[in-house]
This record gives C-alpha cells, sequence and structure tokens, in this order.
C-alpha cells in the first residue's frame, strides 16, 4: 500500500572507480535494511545498499536511483551511499502563504523552516544581516558630520548628539511591540511595514529644517528600523537548529556592527561633497533596497503565531447573563478591543520581567556595557580627530572607523564557528544525549574560554585607546587598539544574543528584544553623556573607569559557569 507520505527523491552515488548510468527503481514500501546512519546535522543519511533497492525512511516511500550498473561484462561494486533529505520539507501552497505579500516571495514557504537546504538558510540569514545594517548605517553615518550639522542648524555640538543618543533610545523601545507583534502577525510583515516607514522618515530627516525636526524624525527612524534588531535574530533561531546557530548568528550579526565600517565613510565622503544631508538621502535608498529584498527574497519563518481571537474569548463568555442580545452585543465588542488592545500594546512591556532571571539579567547587562562602551568610542574618535593636534578631514576621520569593523568581520566568522565547537565539546565531555543518540546542548556551555578571551581583549583594547588618545600619540597607535576592541566585544555579542534565543526557543525575538532595550538605553545614556564626559576627563580618565566596568562585567562568565545550570532550569520551569 503506497505512502500517503510525500515522495523523498534518493540518489545514489557510485562507489569509487565506477562509471555511472542512471537507471530508476520499482517503489516498494520496506525500511531499507542497509541504512548505517543518518546524519541530522547536514540532512543526509548514508547507505550500503543494493543498487536497486526500494526503499523508505521514517515511514516515507523513497524512490532510489541507482548510479551503479554493469558495464563492459563488469558489475560496479556500490560501496557507501548518500541520500539527500531536504526534500522532507513540505511547500506551502503560494495561496496559503502567511505574511503581507506572501505571494511575491521567489523562495517558497515551508512547514517546518528548520528542513531548509542549507543554500536557502544562508540566503535567508545574508538578507536578514543586511536589512539589520540600516539602523547601524543610518545611526554611524552621523559621526563624521557631527560638527557640520550643529553649524548648519545653529545648534551645540551637544544637541547635535542627541540626534545619535535618540535614535539608540528609540530602537531600545520599539523593539518590545515589533517582538510582540511579530509573534502575533509573523515575521514578513513586520520587516515590510517597519521598513516602508524606515524610508519615509529618513527622507523627512533629509529636508529638516532646524535641529528639533530633526531629531524627532532620527528618533522615528530608529524605531522603524529596530524592528530587524529583534526579529532577525527570532528568524535566525526558526530556521537553524542549535548546534549551527552560533555561526549563523555571528553572520547576522555581520551586518549590524559592519554597518560602521561603511557608514562613516561613505558618511565622510557624501558630507565632503554634497553636504550632510546626502547621507539621509542614502540611507533611504539603502532602506529602500533592503525592503525589496525582504518583499522578494523572504518567505514567513514563524512557525507558530499568537492567535488574539482565542486569548480574549474566555472574557467574552462572562457577558452571557445579560439579558438584551443588543447590549451583550455592545459589552462583547468593547470587551474583546479592549482585550486586544491590551495584548497588543500593554503586553509587550510584560517581555521586561524576563529581566527577574539571573541568567538573562546578567548576560543583557554586560552586552550592554560593552554595547554602551562602542557608542563612547564612536563619538570619541569623531571628537578626538577632527581638532588638534591632528586636524583630519571629515573623509579621514570616516576612515578611522574601519579598524574595529575589521575586528567584527574577523570576530563573527571565527568566533561563531569557535562558540559552536565549544558547545559540541561541552556535550561530548558530559556524554548527554537524547533517546535518539543525539547530543544535547546547554546554552550557558557557549561561555568558555572564548568568552574570558573577549572578557580581557576588549577593555584591554579600549584601555589602549584612551591613553594613546590622551597623549596624542601617532594615529596608527590608538586606531590599531580599537582592533582589538572589535574583536572582543563582537564575541560578546554574538555570543549573549545566541544565549538568550536558546534560553527562551519559544519567544526568541522577545527574548533579543530584552536585550536590545537594554543595551541601546545604555548606548542612548553613553551618547548624551559622551561629549560632556570628554570634556571634562579626557579619553584617559573616561575609558579606564569604562574599562574597569569591563573587568568588572567579567564576573559575569564565573557565574554563568557557576550557576547557569541552575538558574536556566528554574527558569524552565517557572515558563512553563
Amino acid at each position: 500500500m503506497a505512502s500517503s507520505e510525500p515522495e523523498l527523491e534518493v540518489t545514489r552515488l557510485p562507489a569509487l572507480g565506477c562509471e555511472a548510468a542512471a537507471a530508476t527503481a520499482k517503489e516498494e514500501e520496506k525500511k531499507p535494511e542497509g541504512i548505517d546512519r543518518i546524519d541530522q546535522r547536514n540532512g543526509v543519511a548514508e547507505l550500503e545498499t543494493p543498487a536497486e533497492e526500494d526503499m523508505a525512511v521514517d515511514g516515507k516511500s523513497m524512490r532510489a536511483t541507482s548510479l551503479c550498473e554493469e558495464e563492459r561484462g563488469s558489475v560496479c561494486c556500490a560501496a557507501r551511499q548518500r541520500i539527500s533529505l531536504y526534500s522532507t520539507a513540505v511547500k506551502v501552497p503560494i495561496n496559503k502563504r502567511r505574511g503581507f505579500l506572501g505571494h511575491l516571495t521567489l523562495l517558497p514557504e515551508v512547514e517546518d523552516p528548520k528542513k531548509y537546504p542549507r543554500k536557502t538558510k544562508w540566503l535567508i540569514t545574508m538578507i536578514i544581516a543586511l536589512a539589520a545594517a540600516g539602523a547601524p548605517i543610518s545611526s554611524a553615518i552621523f559621526f563624521p558630520s557631527l560638527g557640520e550639522i550643529a553649524s548648519s542648524l545653529h545648534t551645540t555640538p551637544t544637541v547635535a548628539n542627541l540626534s545619535v543618543a535618540l535614535f539608540m533610545l528609540s530602537m531600545a523601545i520599539f523593539p518590545l511591540w515589533w517582538s510582540s507583534f511579530s509573534e502575533t502577525f509573523g515575521r514578513r510583515s513586520i520587516y515590510i511595514i517597519s521598513f516602508i516607514l524606515f524610508a519615509v522618515f529618513n527622507i523627512l530627516s533629509a529636508i529638516a529644517t532646524n535641529i528639533e525636526m530633526l531629531i524627532v524624525m532620527r528618533l522615528l527612524s530608529g524605531g522603524a528600523a529596530a524592528s530587524v534588531q529583534a526579529i532577525g535574530a527570532g528568524t535566525i533561531s526558526d530556521i537553524w537548529e542549535s548546534r549551527e546557530r552560533g555561526q549563523a548568528m555571528g553572520i547576522f550579526y555581520l551586518g549590524p556592527l559592519c554597518g560602521p565600517l561603511f557608514a562613516p565613510i561613505i558618511g565622510g565622503i557624501m558630507s565632503q561633497a554634497w553636504g550632510w544631508r546626502s547621507t539621509q538621502w542614502f540611507v533611504t535608498i539603502y532602506g529602500g533596497a533592503a525592503l525589496v529584498m525582504i518583499l522578494f527574497g523572504l518567505p514567513e519563518t514563524l512557525v507558530v503565531r499568537r492567535n488574539l481571537t482565542a486569548e480574549v474569548e474566555p472574557e467574552v463568555e462572562l457577558i452571557r447573563p445579560l439579558s438584551r442580545v443588543s447590549t451583550r452585543q455592545v459589552v462583547q465588542s468593547t470587551a474583546r478591543w479592549l482585550k486586544i488592545s491590551k495584548i497588543a500594546i500593554i503586553d509587550p512591556l510584560k517581555i521586561l520581567l524576563f529581566l527577574r532571571f539571573p541568567a538573562v539579567l546578567l548576560t543583557v547587562l554586560y552586552a550592554s556595557i560593552t554595547f554602551a562602551s562602542l557608542y563612547v568610542l564612536n563619538i570619541s574618535i569623531q571628537s578626538t580627530f577632527s581638532k588638534a593636534p591632528y586636524n583630519f578631514s571629515t573623509l579621514i576621520v570616516g576612515l578611522l572607523y574601519i579598524s574595529h569593523s575589521v575586528g567584527y568581520v574577523i570576530s563573527s566568522v571565527v568566533g561563531g564557528m569557535w562558540m559552536d565547537s565549544i558547545m559540541q565539546r561541552e556535550a561530548k565531555k558530559a556524554n548527554r544525549v537524547d533517546e535518539n543518540g543525539m547530543l544535547i546542548y546547554r546554552p550557558e556551555d557557549r561561555m568558555r574560554e572564548n568568552a574570558w578571551l573577549a572578557a580581557f581583549i576588549y577593555p584591554a583594547g579600549i584601555l589602549w585607546y584612551g591613553w594613546s588618545a590622551e597623549k596624542t600619540l601617532f594615529w596608527v597607535i590608538p586606531i590599531l587598539a580599537n582592533f582589538f576592541f572589535g574583536l572582543g566585544s563582537m564575541m560578546i555579542f554574538s555570543m549573549v544574543t545566541t544565549m538568550l534565543t536558546e534560553f527562551m526557543p519559544n519567544r526568541s525575538a522577545s527574548s533579543v528584544a530584552v536585550n536590545n532595550f537594554v543595551r541601546n538605553a545604555f548606548a542612548c545614556i553613553g551618547g548624551i553623556i559622551a561629549a560632556p564626559a570628554l570634556e571634562a576627563l579626557g579619553n584617559g580618565v573616561l575609558f579606564t573607569i569604562i574599562a574597569c566596568a569591563a573587568f568588572c562585567g567579567a564576573s559575569v562568565i564565573w557565574a554563568m559557569k557557576r550557576f547557569g545550570p541552575r538558574w536556566r532550569i528554574a527558569m524552565e520551569a517557572s515558563m512553563n
């Protein structure tokens, strides 16, 4: 009897020395006896079977195509064979695709996003990374031209810095709602709506006539672009298994952290040639390009959505005793919409309660200290090297931001793979396996020697930068220090974000939104106090204080190793 499950295409590779000619085998419904193992990581099964055998794996009928046959009187031996299982992903019909304008997507939507082929997963990851770069590009592109903005709009440098600081504040607050909406309406719809708003607010920033209008439009554009900061990590969690998520998260963070690699350079060139307003037109074009990529290249990846209607039904039932039908209907309708409004507007703030869990609170605080130091550093570079004795032009100041961004790139690629290998090593060392023999991974395993290395490199880098800039040494010396800051800080950002998605796998977007809220709030404070603190304390003392805070923050690594498993178990019990 034929199976009702979708057929899987099985391709056999010939044994060494065989010259293959394909032949199709007949279909039967029995499990192959020659399956040695199924490599779930790569979606591939390895077989030792005769050449023309009908197979069924996990109860699903499979058609085997033999690539070994008799040639010139000799029989080709079929040694270990490999078959692709990617076709297990069940496609959603076009007319049933979810998300705003889902039928426009060139990539198919599947029922289980984790069963996408690896190439498709990497394509989705790259689209999300490029979209996530929009917010930091919009922020960093302003740094070289802050002085020009202050002069053009007749204000002080401190007030001009608010266009960056409040941008970061909006990136802290808005993700609380974006993440909640994404778990109700899906990822794709939120991406599209937020990037339309991002483009509109950047146009209004470009034509701002005074500093007040610029600050307000920048605040709103930051809030719109912030959607990817929280939802992007949720999308990564949707499509990648935990054993590969560290590397994927590292690539995802290349976007947000390498935006500062190119943005100050572009900002310096454009400001010098056409004025600071041209930078906002550039950001508008970038946001539009990201919107096009999302429209045509990003299917819906959220597996389960919240049902607002189901959540309000119990309260509707309480109104049944009312006698008059018209009154009952009015009260039901009012209660229903009040409940939906509460869920949509007030309830997103409840995700801040995740901070009551020590594992979440400590990791988020550690990343937030690091993120705040990044924004103080960015303002310091502009302030220090645009004045005597350096007196660099706007373009050259923009080029100085390359150093720590190169560190981000290297750390993102190498650090992600290192983090995944550490996680697998710890699982093997503890002999944690499930009933199927698969390794069981723990989020806290990601904080090992990699975390200690990062905890030393990044504060040492900013300490080095602070005092070399204070003593006005040759410009290469402080800028080289920023490379090491980039290496260490990127390890921390990627590690913390990945751990948060694994602490709460069913609320990954919300957990990252909490992280974004705290770290961007810290960055906002850093942006506001940076200029007056540099004026009062100087680079040396200011970055010594930040480095001391960073060294103290490294105690989180010890705490996670000592208490992490206990905290995680208590958190899981509380949430279940």
